[in-house]
């Protein structure tokens, strides 16, 4: 039985990029998993030709490199005269743990392929540096965009001091949220809210206004699906019994409130706030990604909540267009993953 992990495939029948697009499938494995660290997949092809897969482990755990690294020697191989790919740039600087530069000079890699550069001030630049130092050779840009759309939250996080956003909707097919009476419990169906709770789930932290807190009381913990609660965030100060408790209440303006998030270490936030908070977020340009859950009814009328609370554009000409990222049906209902404000350009 061949080891998990380990392919004996020889090294001549695969690219870079095929090598490069396993180790984005072995992040994909820890994705929810390594917060506030990056998700990272890497693979090692050894001089006989054998790979070996690794992610990185939960905070304080191994990152990617050296997991593939120990995976190798586990197996009797020698990593020395190999190629590691990896998704993101080896880290060069002492923190949970030592330098993963140090651990690929100490193996004796022959050379390192990087989707990516880290952009965490830390790093930067450093890390193929000095492995070039070391006389290493390194090669840049292997399946960039596929593992950059994979590492978008944590870029985003250290390209502009402020956590991935994702906005969070549910409305009837006429885009109303409440009926006029401010009931809204339940627009959507039963596997389009377990699907809200795992999208819950994947995030590090969830947020709402006060308003919701007093209106809907929601719990904001993780029960239709396995998965883990998120660090609850209240806009303003929720009641002292509210079933969101214990919450980080926080107020001020959002990019304040998302860069006070995202030095507590949050990567990634799910707004589910109502009206006036996704308001807030949109006009802001602040959601990098909208869900927006459409069921098959019509509240008929214009007396329910809308999705945005105030006033709109003006014009057409001032409409915010976004882009279809996917669609799926949830149950009865519709799920739409639209995208929200583009991650900006690395500068090293």
């Amino acid at each position: 039985m061949q080891t998990p992990g380990i392919s004996l495939r020889p090294v001549a029948q695969r690219s870079d990029h095929a090598l490069m697009l396993q180790a984005v499938a072995a992040a994909d494995e820890v994705r929810y998993a390594t917060s506030p660290n990056p998700w990272v997949g890497a693979v090692l092809v050894t001089s006989d030709g054998r790979s070996f897969s690794g992610a990185t482990e939960p905070a304080g755990g191994r990152h990617a490199e050296v997991v593939a690294l120990e995976q190798a020697r586990a197996a009797g191989a020698d990593p020395s005269g190999g190629t590691l790919l990896v998704t993101l740039e080896p880290c060069h600087h002492h923190g949970r743990t030592p330098p993963c530069t140090d651990a690929l000079v100490a193996a004796g890699v022959r050379r390192v392929v990087v989707a990516t550069l880290d952009p965490d001030r830390r790093v930067s630049g450093r890390g193929i540096d000095a492995l070039r130092a070391a006389g290493i050779e390194v090669e840049l840009g292997v399946a960039a965009a596929e593992a950059e759309q994979q590492l978008a939250a944590y870029l985003t996080h250290r390209r502009t001091g402020r956590p991935w956003v994702t906005l969070k909707l549910a409305a009837t097919l006429d885009g109303r949220t409440a009926a006029a009476d401010g009931s809204s419990r339940w627009i959507t169906g039963e596997e389009a809210r377990a699907d809200a709770h795992r999208l819950r789930a994947e995030h590090d932290a969830v947020l709402v206004g006060a308003g919701t807190v007093r209106a809907d009381d929601p719990a904001l913990t993780v029960r239709h699906v396995r998965g883990r609660d998120p660090l609850r965030v209240v806009l303003g100060h929720a009641p002292a019994g509210a079933r969101v408790h214990p919450a980080l209440e926080l107020s001020g303006p959002l990019p304040e409130v998302l860069a006070d998030l995202a030095e507590r270490g949050v990567l990634t936030v799910l707004v589910e706030g109502g009206p006036t908070v996704a308001r807030a977020f949109h006009h802001a340009g602040l959601v990098d990604r909208y869900v927006l859950y459409l069921a098959p009814a019509f509240m008929g009328g214009s007396d329910g909540a809308p999705v945005f609370a105030g006033a709109g554009a003006a014009n057409v000409a001032e409409l915010r267009r976004s882009r279809l990222l996917g669609v799926r049906q949830v149950g009865d209902d519709l799920r739409l993953d639209l995208a929200g404000a583009p991650v900006p350009a690395v500068v090293v």
